[in-house]
Formats: structure tokens, sequence, C-alpha cells
């Protein structure tokens, strides 16, 4: 099989296993979705959704939130990693949406990039989830995935993404969401499923475990 034919393979089993596939976090409009996003990094998905309900219910968008008391937020998140400068970034971002953009969150990269605490994965997570943007965003899962496929060899996540970006091209969206569950769930970092995995045959991992 040659590597463009592996590529493809991949990224066509990836579509065809992930078909309805989204992200695990709960989120109603634009402002939770950052939120969210924001205070997933280095956090789990289940944990944020722990946090969020009392969170959004005494915040309930950029305006309350950028009037927010930073030890009332702190007390709010603290089951979360980083949560002291999570918190900070927070009500930093709010008073920025409120500011300049009227309370709405932007949807433009570079003004998403441009908010405290958000990150490239961060605005290319928001983006893929709110517009379906053709975006690939890189977090421990799909980094993880990509190098044990042979995908990228890249050592920071911001690499690893334009190798992403120039071997799909298209559905990236899509594939992000399906190599986050497939990197959750199955390729685990200490014990990968390798017994349930779609790519066995396609994978040359050290991490690789016979079946």
């Amino acid at each position: 099989m040659t590597k463009k034919d592996k590529i493809a393979t991949i990224k066509s089993r990836f579509l065809q296993n992930y078909k309805n596939a989204k992200s695990e976090l709960v989120w109603r409009d634009n402002f939770e979705l950052i939120v969210c996003v924001m205070l997933s990094a280095q956090c789990t998905d289940k944990r944020v959704n722990l946090i969020t309900p009392e969170l959004f219910k005494a915040y309930p968008n950029a305006h309350k939130l950028a009037t927010a008391n930073l030890s009332t937020i702190k007390t709010l998140i603290n089951s979360c990693s980083f949560f002291n400068n999570k918190a900070q970034n927070l009500i930093k971002m709010a008073k920025a949406v409120v500011s300049e953009h009227g309370g709405e969150i932007p949807l433009q990269k570079d003004k998403l990039v441009a908010l405290a605490g958000v990150g490239v994965k961060t605005a290319n997570v928001v983006l893929l989830e709110a517009t379906g943007a053709n975006v690939m965003a890189v977090d421990t899962h799909v980094f993880r995935v990509s190098h044990r496929l042979g995908l990228s060899s890249a050592s920071t996540p911001e690499a690893t993404e334009k190798d992403l970006v120039k071997t799909f091209k298209t559905d990236l969206g899509k594939l992000h969401q399906a190599m986050v569950l497939f990197g959750r769930y199955t390729c685990k970092a200490l014990k990968p499923q390798c017994k349930e995995c779609f790519l066995f045959d396609l994978c040359k991992s050290k991490d690789k475990v016979a079946i």
C-alpha cells in the first residue's frame, strides 16, 4: 500500500466509524462553548461538564462574566486543573468580548486568538464546533493518534496541525472529532485497546499490542 493509499484509507475509516462524532462537552451557545473549551485544557470533558452548570447559572453570558469577582470564579471552577489562571483568563476574555465585540463571541480566528486564554487549538475547536469550519485542532489525543499512525512526526501540536491539514485537506473538523474520541477510548495513552482498533493493520507504533 502506498503512503497516499494509506492516508486515504485512514481518513475513510475515521469518517465511517465516527459518522456522527461530536464533542462530549455540554454547551448551548457560543459563549458557553468558548468557556467549556477554555476550561477543558488539560482537564477532562467530564470534569468540565460537572463544573459548568453552576458557573453558567451564575454567569450566563459574557456581560455577566465580565463583572464577575475573581475569587468567586475560582471557587466555582476549583476542581479544574490550573483554575487560578483559567479564572483570570475567563474574566479577561469576557471583558474583551463585551468591549470589543458587543458581548458576542467572534467567529474569526484572528479575533479569537486575541482573547485572553484562547490559543490556536481553542480557537479552532470553537470554529469547527460553532461553524463547521474546515480546521484541525490538535489536543493530546489527536497528537498521540497522529504520531502512532505515522501521520506526523512533529514535536509540537502546532506543527502536527500543519501536517494533518496538509495530509487530509478536507473534513478536518470531522476528523478532529473522530481522532479525539478514538484517542480517548481506543488508542489510549497507557493501555491502547488494539483488539478493538479498526486501524490495527495500518499501525506501526511501538505501543501497538499484538492481537
